[in-house]
């Protein structure tokens, strides 16, 4: 038995706070929501009930998660084609790919840190069949 239920949260730490919140709640989505009285800036932004994305402001951008050990992180999206007009929309680079042998469509960017999003559109088959 496993001892994870799911993902948590992801942490982007950024020199950028606002162009990050932007991103995040313009483009994906997201809501910004209750955070901690922590000592440093920073957003919890929320898919519902869940704080999926904590952002931490920092003086100097951080490494992007190109070549990282860290590679991307993924979100399952309702709707392809918004999607992808939303990220169409911010002019940042990405490209499309599906996975072979199933229904799953997929659309990878970088936000404005240099962070690797995956979102898929799971589809009706997406292990195949």
């Amino acid at each position: 038995m496993s001892l994870i239920r799911a993902l948590d949260h992801i942490n982007i730490r950024t020199a950028d706070l606002a162009g990050t919140k932007a991103f995040f709640i313009g483009v994906l989505g997201l809501s910004n929501g209750w955070r901690p009285a922590f000592p440093f800036q920073g957003a919890w932004l929320y898919a519902g009930d869940n704080a999926v994305v904590h952002i931490v402001e920092v003086p100097e951008p951080a490494a992007s998660s190109d070549g990282s050990a860290l590679d991307h992180f993924a979100f399952d999206v309702t709707d392809y084609d918004e999607a992808l007009r939303r990220v169409r929309g911010t002019g940042l680079k990405f490209f499309e790919t599906a996975v072979p042998g199933s229904s799953i469509r997929q659309i990878f960017v970088r936000d404005l840190n240099g962070v690797s999003i995956e979102l898929n559109w799971k589809g009706p088959n997406p292990r195949g069949g």
